[in-house]
């Protein structure tokens, strides 16, 4: 019994337990942090660029908020997420073998 808690309390991100993902659920947990990554930044950097444009009397286009803002966000937090997750699921089929 102490066993089983001490594995279950030792894979855990921000709380939620990891130790039951195979290979396929933690790489999909991966890409879906960096999927809500690029969404969530692209969200707030159109509307920062809309406010800029309307208050500055600027003329950028929205286009860049994907483009030059959202996109490499994404990108970077999807490899973080992958590697992560990766990371736990190897860590775990290591300790159990």
């Amino acid at each position: 019994m102490a066993d089983s808690q001490a594995i279950a309390s030792h894979d855990k991100l921000f709380g939620i337990p990891l130790g039951e993902f195979g290979l396929f659920p933690c790489l999909f947990l991966g890409v879906a942090f960096g999927v809500a990554s690029f969404f969530a930044t692209c969200f707030f950097a159109i509307l920062g660029l809309f406010f800029y444009n309307e208050i500055g009397h600027h003329a950028i286009d929205l286009a860049d908020a994907y483009r030059d803002i959202a996109l490499p966000v994404g990108l970077v937090a999807l490899v973080i997420g992958v590697v992560v997750m990766f990371t736990f699921w190897l860590r775990r089929k290591l300790s159990h073998n």
